[in-house]
């Protein structure tokens, strides 16, 4: 197989020695696609510099660009037209580890708002004891109970070997928006020194968004989980 083409948002590009690679080997449509190994060394494997981004800085996103890349046959996983299955199936079990992340988030926030409602002190007591406060608290709290404990169903339903599609979308979509929510939160309970660049608000604040984005969009998970629920 000759491959040539330009994919973006790559994440680890750079760094990994084993790509897999989705490229169109027969018509339109999803039974045109097919999956490869591809090694870091093929010849005709471009890597770009690595991209800026908002957030998730500590793992390096490239872009890819094949040129004229040779592939041999052996390295093509599953048969031809496979690859659109092969995404798929791949795409059910990232979601749900974008999910854990998300709930990751939301609680480190979560944690980081509790931080600043027990030291900061207005008016001759801390802000924990301010009814508005006290119900943001609770308010975070749940939005992460409720993502954490949707993940964990979706994830024994993996573990045990049912059809989990449209839980791992309901996962990813509530963590992720849990988790954009509760980021604010704590910025906006922390106040100016939660907006400074390198505090732990600030950060998590950046990082929370792609979980919105990547393996799906928000959009993308509403899609999937309506033809799960409607047909």
């Amino acid at each position: 197989y000759v491959i040539n083409g330009h994919k973006i948002f790559i994440t680890n590009a750079g760094r990994a020695d084993i790509y897999i690679l989705f490229a169109r080997t027969g018509g339109q449509g999803t039974e045109g696609l097919s999956a490869f190994v591809v090694c870091s060394d093929d010849a005709g494997l471009l890597i770009s510099a690595p991209q800026r981004k908002m957030g998730i800085r500590g793992a390096q996103t490239c872009e890819l660009f094949l040129r004229n890349l040779c592939i041999p046959a052996d390295r093509l996983i599953g048969r031809p037209g496979d690859g659109f299955r092969i995404a798929m199936e791949t795409l059910d079990g990232g979601r749900l580890g974008i999910a854990a992340q998300a709930v990751g988030i939301a609680d480190a926030a979560f944690d980081e708002a509790c931080v600043r409602l027990k030291e900061r002190r207005q008016f001759g007591r801390t802000l924990e004891h301010f009814q508005g406060l006290r119900w943001k608290a609770a308010d975070m709290w749940a939005k992460v109970e409720a993502a954490r404990q949707l993940t964990l169903h979706a994830a024994r339903l993996r573990d045990g070997g049912k059809r989990f599609r449209a839980e791992a979308s309901a996962a990813k979509l509530v963590a992720s928006e849990a988790a954009v929510w509760c980021a604010s939160e704590a910025v906006q309970i922390c106040g100016g020194s939660g907006y400074l660049q390198g505090s732990v608000a600030e950060r998590l604040y950046r990082d929370a968004k792609i979980t919105q984005i990547y393996e799906g969009t928000s959009e993308v998970q509403r899609m999937v989980i309506a033809s799960g629920v409607l047909g």
